[in-house]
This record gives C-alpha cells, sequence and structure tokens, in this order.
C-alpha cells in the first residue's frame, strides 16, 4: 500500500471525525446517507454546516439534515440552516423550561426550521426578538405558553381571512397581507413556540367526520404530554373543535386527527392543499383526541348543546363576510342567565361557532343586538339544535 494512499485515508478518516464529532452513530448514519444524495459540491457545503458550528450544535445541524426532504436538501441555503440552528441553541441556552426538553423533542419539534411546505425563510431571528422581551422574566413553561398565546395576534397583526393567498403561508407572507387560514395562523404559533424553545408542532384533519371541511392548530409539549392549542386562544386543551376531533372516524385516515413530525417514520401529514404531497412527516394523534373528548363529554353531564351563528341577513352560510360577531345572552323562564357568549365574526375561522350549554330543556330566551336595537326571541329547546339568528 502506498505512503501516498495511507496518507488520503487518514486525512479523510480525520475530516469525517471532524464533521461529525459529538453526533450519535445513528444520527450520522441517516445523515451520511442523505448527503450521499446530492452533488458533491452541495455535499461539501452540508457538510461545512456541520462542522462549523459548536461542537454541542453539530448533532442538530445533522439532524435536520439527516430528515430533510430532498427538495430541502437540494437547495435550502446553509446561511439560513446555520442561522436557524444558532438561535433555536440559544433560546435552549436562555430559556429555563427549553433546557428541561428532551433532546429527540427539541430535535424534532423546537428545531426544525419548517412545519410543512411552507416557503422557506429565516423567521426565527425576527420571533426571537419579538417574545424575548415578553417572556424573559418567566421561569414557567406554562406561563411562557399563556404568554405567547395571548400576545401574539397583537404582535403580528395578522387575522383569519378566506382571502388569503394561499393556506400554506410562512410567517413572512402572512404579516405581509395581514390575513392566513388556520393553516397560516397554525404555523404563525408554531414558529412563535419554537422561537421561545417551547417544543410546537402542527395538528389537524383533512376532513371532519361531519364534511365540514379541514381544520389546523397547534400543540405543545409540557412534561411529556402535548397539548392542544391555537391562534385564537383558550385554555390548553379546550377549543371549539374537540367535539368534531373527539368524533373522529377511525376506520378512515381521511378523518384521523394528525400532527407533523419533522423525522419521517413513514405516515405523511396530510395537506389537503397538496393531496399527493408525502414529504411532510405525520404521527396519528387520534386516540388522544377521542379519549380527550369522552372525558370532556363527563364533564358536561346531561346539559344540551346548541349552536348559534348570527349572519347579517338569509345567504349563503359559507359567506364568511356575512357573519357578525355579536354577544348572545340566553336565559332560562324565571330569567337567570344561563349561557352567554360571542358569534363567530367575519375574520374567525370558517369552523368557528359559538357553541353552548344549557343546564336541561325547557323555554329560553335568547337576547342579542340587531341593527334595529335589542331583539329577544323565546324558543324551546328539547334538544341539542343549530339557531341561526339575523341582524338585519
Amino acid at each position: 500500500m502506498s505512503r501516498l494512499f495511507i496518507l488520503f485515508s487518514v486525512c479523510l478518516l480525520v475530516s469525517c471525525s471532524g464533521v461529525y464529532k459529538q453526533v450519535s452513530p445513528s444520527i450520522k448514519s441517516k445523515t451520511v446517507e442523505s448527503l450521499s444524495k446530492v452533488t458533491p459540491e452541495r455535499k461539501k457545503e452540508l457538510e461545512a454546516s456541520i462542522k462549523n458550528l459548536p461542537a454541542s450544535q453539530r448533532e442538530g445541524m445533522a439532524f435536520l439534515i439527516a430528515y430533510m426532504s430532498k427538495a430541502d436538501l437540494d437547495t435550502l441555503p446553509a446561511e439560513l440552516l446555520t442561522s436557524n440552528v444558532k438561535l433555536a441553541y440559544k433560546a435552549r441556552e436562555t430559556f429555563p423550561w427549553a433546557k428541561e426538553v428532551p433532546l429527540p423533542v427539541f430535535y424534532n419539534e423546537v428545531l426544525p426550521y419548517a412545519s410543512m411546505d411552507e416557503t422557506r425563510e429565516d423567521w426565527r431571528p425576527a420571533f426571537y426578538d419579538m417574545l424575548y422581551p415578553l417572556v424573559k422574566d418567566l421561569t414557567d413553561i406554562h406561563q411562557a405558553i399563556d404568554t405567547i398565546n395571548k400576545s401574539l395576534r397583537g404582535l403580528v397583526k395578522v387575522e383569519y381571512n378566506t382571502k388569503r393567498k394561499k393556506p400554506n403561508q410562512s410567517p413572512s407572507e402572512s404579516m405581509k397581507i395581514s390575513m392566513a387560514s388556520c393553516s397560516g395562523l397554525s404555523i404563525l404559533l408554531t414558529d412563535a413556540f419554537r422561537a421561545a424553545g417551547i417544543p410546537s408542532r402542527v395538528a389537524g384533519t383533512p376532513l371532519w367526520v361531519s364534511k365540514e371541511g379541514n381544520h389546523n392548530w397547534s400543540e405543545v409539549y409540557i412534561d411529556g404530554q402535548w397539548y392542544f392549542t391555537e391562534y385564537y386562544p383558550d385554555a390548553l386543551n379546550k377549543g371549539w373543535f374537540l367535539d368534531r376531533a373527539g368524533k373522529a372516524d377511525k376506520s378512515n385516515p381521511i378523518h384521523w386527527i394528525y400532527a407533523t413530525s419533522y423525522k419521517h417514520d413513514g405516515l405523511a401529514f396530510p395537506m389537503v392543499w397538496a393531496r399527493r404531497d408525502s414529504t411532510v412527516g405525520g404521527v396519528d394523534v387520534t386516540d388522544r383526541y377521542i379519549e380527550l373528548y369522552q372525558k370532556q363529554l363527563v364533564e358536561k353531564a346531561k346539559g344540551i348543546a346548541v349552536t348559534i351563528r348570527m349572519y347579517k341577513a338569509e345567504q349563503c352560510t359559507l359567506d364568511s363576510d356575512g357573519r357578525v360577531a355579536e354577544t348572545i345572552t340566553i336565559k332560562n323562564a324565571k330569567g337567570d342567565t344561563v349561557a352567554s357568549g360571542k358569534t363567530a365574526g367575519p375574520t374567525d375561522d370558517m369552523n368557528l361557532y359559538l357553541t353552548v350549554t344549557l343546564p336541561e330543556p325547557g323555554e329560553y330566551t335568547i337576547e342579542y343586538t340587531t341593527a334595529k336595537g335589542l331583539r329577544k326571541d323565546v324558543v324551546e329547546i328539547k334538544e341539542p339544535k343549530e339557531i341561526r339568528l339575523y341582524f338585519n
């Protein structure tokens, strides 16, 4: 064996070990496999992006490359990857709750630069700078989630609107036009959580069992468990869509509840705008939502669920602009208030509507304001039903 060959082999070994220093064998193996699919120039660029990071951050970068889609593997700027990784680790070092996140969860639900197939962009710096002043003095992850949930809408100035340009908008695309779909809002919220070191992922269904369309929302990870929330927040694991998610049909995957996963283990997250795209990893979480719904049903005892929608006038119920946000008060025959709430307006999710629970069958008075002033409708309610009110 020639001395030149031996020298070349030693240099190659040193180079390889330098790139993958402090990277676990399993992630290294998958990263090497991914890099075998790109050009030599691209391989060199991505390996340099690993090697140029501090040793403690290299495994995170290697993980991203290991499970990257082919399109991102070929085209995603190394500078974007590097910026993303550095700030993700900065959040992990800065916030107390982030330090406690298990590494596999950090890699898969904090570190990723995207949730679905949205436009790739370096969103993390802007979100970190935006949220840091709000959460820097907090020590509890519940407080951090609640603060971000309640503050983000006012910070980014984005509202739900069916006139958005596309369903899978990136954060900057949504902020540029101040509107987004439920998917775009979920991407915004998930990215915000991740920027603060909070594990988050998008969840949703391609089609409710009731055939009323699809919906996406966000999930957050706390002490080993996943909880759902969304851009227009209620309490964790509380929301208008749980009664639909909890009725998911386990026999038909189109009605399952899915969560996204950066690491693709075979199941794909369904995107209704790109039905043939299976590049986004998915996790079947249907059972968890069914179980959660069943538990909350018990809590509601034997009340009667009533759905209330208000429109400007009699019209197509799919016309988002025709909906009216108005406070509704329901009183029993004695005049006691038994339920109240606000109907969904034109900027609310199309799947959102006011649902209240009445204690027992009987005669109820529904009070609300119209264009002509206060109105009181007396309604006999014996079973769950939908009530449509008109403003004009």
